[in-house]
């Protein structure tokens, strides 16, 4: 077989279908390019989902004559310079770009005009290139004193074949803008703007540089209810730190494209930082339950490895366990903070759903007599005419009781007193989720706040409570084990048997006892007593994949947390089961004293507070 040199165009064309697989990827290496260039300002337009023109003006540093010529050659790039040897370290890279590939091979499968001023030149200049073929530069007219402006149209022209992978304009569309609203993540002191067929759907102003003005672009992303229950992140180990944002458990979602990360400001997709974020959340969400975070990574260059892949959306660490660990660590500190905060936005849903279909506040108005109420209470109101007596409607003058009066396992009948607490003891109305005042419905606790009302799911708080007593009796005592009556062998491919053998140390702590036996197989002894009968093959084969994928045992944690979760189920308080007063606000007090009891051990909020500003606003008296 004869071995051919291949001409440039189509080596730069091989090269394009990596580094420009959609219009996204086109938009991200432009997008970067401004960002890398010192731009403060990026407006992008789009027309037929990004097939038909693409749109990138930013007012950066801008480009010389002799730079357009470079900026679109292969392989040629300002953002690697050699050190004092003349050697370029790949491993040293603190922008966005550094391949030099973008440009050239947009420019091989589309038709490319590079507008561009350079800062402080007089005038600006324009370069062409369709389908590889570079034309000269010529002055050009340019609105800014700085910057450039790409222009991308009939993109994939001269690779028809490619035309026929793309999705619809619309999904275009919407993988642009979601392309974009990751850069303006990482970039807050940055403006975008998205136009897309002529129609404004992202405008974002500059913020202020720093956690406040992070957590207002977040905000303007990811909607208000992600401020409002967003979690502060800032851990830092061994010269690696984490910040961010990340949302309370009850915040979740079906999927994890609402998890969004961050290393030296470059949004990444990475499985071990994707396997961190599961662990963290493991105690507090369901397996199909995702949470929403938005965390940024700073590490040095010397530790990461951004060169993995043409399209830098993979990274490679050099510690991974430090890495992991972080993040891990930073986000269950977090989420210990949170104690019993519940995400509001399940309040807002309450309240939407209590509001009667069509009423509008406006619409309220006060009835004839504003002395109405307080002639009845006189006696000097009449609704039947001539009766010559007042209409006192049964029960209105008896006094309320201050919960139900009820049976339970401590005093039957017991209610609160409704002349209110001891002289000198505390008001459990100040307490944060206030005193018990009723049980409705035998599965759902009342309590008065010092300004609302809480309601509160007896079975799911105490479920989370019982899980949290048995997490802490685990730590103080260890995982009990038992010895199989018959050592199991399992068969493994010998680099995973030699792999899950090297953490023989650390799942002899979580209750699982093992051996190497041979090149390719490892021996059980002993597992945990919580699992019962198991299929002991299968855990250590699911043991096996997430130490590949993640350096760690999650399969034999996340299986102990499950058991532990489901006894804590069985064995909480039951819906239907009507408590007494005391027992009630006992469980509240506990509830305070307890870290992440605001949601179960499945992601559910376990109470909800509604703000007496708010029902007052659904009755019209504000």
């Amino acid at each position: 077989m004869t071995i051919r040199r291949l001409p440039p165009e189509t080596v730069n064309r091989i090269a394009a279908g990596e580094v420009v697989e959609r219009p996204a990827s086109a938009v991200k290496e432009l997008v970067e390019n401004a960002l890398d260039a010192g731009a403060r300002r990026v407006t992008v337009q789009i027309e037929g989902g990004g097939l038909s023109r693409i749109l990138v003006e930013d007012d950066g540093s801008g480009l010389t004559p002799d730079e357009l010529l470079l900026a679109v050659e292969r392989h040629a790039t300002s953002k690697l310079a050699p050190n004092a040897a003349g050697d370029y370290d790949l491993l040293d890279i603190a922008t966005l770009g550094f391949r030099g590939e973008a440009l050239p091979s947009i420019g091989s499968v589309a038709r490319l005009t590079l507008t561009s001023r350079a800062r402080g030149a007089a005038e600006a200049w324009s370069l062409t290139v369709e389908g590889g073929a570079v034309g000269c530069p010529a002055p050009a007219a340019f609105p800014g004193p700085h910057g450039a402006r790409v222009e991308v149209r009939d993109l994939f022209y001269a690779t028809p074949a490619r035309l026929k992978f793309m999705k619809s304009e619309r999904a275009e569309s919407q993988a642009i803008a979601e392309e974009m609203k990751r850069q303006a993540m990482a970039h807050e002191a940055v403006a975008f703007s998205l136009e897309i067929d002529g129609r404004t759907v992202l405008r974002l102003p500059a913020e202020a540089p720093g956690p406040e003005g992070r957590l207002a672009r977040l905000s303007a992303i990811l909607g208000r209810d992600f401020a409002d229950n967003a979690l502060a992140v800032d851990h830092e180990r061994e010269g690696v730190r984490l910040t961010g944002y990340a949302g309370l458990p009850t915040l979740n979602r079906g999927t994890s494209s609402h998890q969004h990360l961050f290393v030296n400001g470059r949004p990444v997709r990475d499985r071990l930082l994707q396997g961190a974020l599961r662990g963290a959340y493991a105690d507090f969400l369901a397996r199909d339950r995702h949470p929403v975070t938005a965390l940024y990574l700073e590490v040095d260059s010397q530790a990461v490895d951004v060169n993995v892949h043409p399209a830098k959306a993979e990274v490679r660490f050099r510690d991974p366990a430090l890495v992991r660990g972080l993040v891990v660590g930073g986000l269950r500190h977090a989420l210990a903070g949170a104690a019993h905060r519940s995400a509001s936005s399940h309040s807002d849903a309450a309240l939407a759903a209590l509001r009667p279909e069509g009423w509008r506040p406006e619409a309220w108005r006060p009835g004839p007599s504003p002395e109405g109420f307080s002639a009845w209470r006189m006696g000097g109101w009449n609704p039947v005419a001539g009766s010559g007596r007042s209409a006192v409607l049964p029960g209105l003058e008896a006094l309320s009781a201050r919960a139900e009066p009820i049976t339970g396992l401590s005093e039957p009948g017991a209610a609160y007193d409704p002349a209110g607490p001891a002289p000198g003891a505390p008001d459990p109305v100040d307490q944060p989720l206030g005193a018990a005042r009723a049980q409705v419905h035998a599965t759902y606790i009342i309590a008065q706040t010092r300004d609302g009302l809480v309601v509160v799911d007896q079975h799911a708080a105490h479920e989370r409570l019982v899980y949290e007593r048995m997490k802490a009796q685990l730590e103080a005592g260890g995982v009990a084990r038992q010895a199989l009556l018959l050592p199991e062998v399992v068969e493994l491919d010998p680099t995973e048997a030699e792999r899950v053998a090297a953490r023989a140390g650390e799942l002899e702590a979580l209750g699982l006892v093992v051996e190497s036996f041979g090149p390719g197989a490892v021996l059980v002894r002993e597992t945990p007593a919580l699992l019962g009968e198991t299929d002991v093959a299968g855990l250590i084969r699911d043991i096996a994949d997430d130490l590949a994928e993640t350096g760690q045992a999650l399969s034999l944690r996340e299986r102990l947390q499950e058991v532990c979760s489901t006894l804590a189920c069985h064995g909480s308080v039951r819906a239907g089961r009507r408590l007494t007063a005391p027992e009630m606000d006992a469980l509240l007090r506990e509830m305070e004293a307890t870290p992440n009891s605001g949601q179960c051990n499945h992601g559910r909020p376990t109470w909800v507070e509604l703000k007496l500003s708010d029902i007052e606003r659904l009755f019209g008296r504000r």
